[in-house]
């Protein structure tokens, strides 16, 4: 999937657009080396969204608990 971003977007308030947790940030930069020094984003720039991890740990808190 491809977002295109909106003037004054950053790195964490796009995962968590995208996947509810802005921990996911890393995630993004890691799809999208050639981005990964912005800061603050331009309008309409192409960003490659990776499909979210599904989660594996039982040590997550309740809330950080899908379902």
């Amino acid at each position: 999937m491809i977002y295109k971003s909106v003037q004054g977007d950053t790195w964490d308030s796009i995962a968590f657009k995208l996947y509810g947790d802005e921990y996911l940030m890393t995630l993004l930069i890691s799809a999208n080396p050639k981005l990964a020094q912005t800061v603050i984003f331009s309008g309409n720039v192409a960003v490659t969204v990776p499909d979210k991890p599904a989660d594996v740990s039982d040590t997550l808190p309740p809330w950080k608990r899908e379902g």
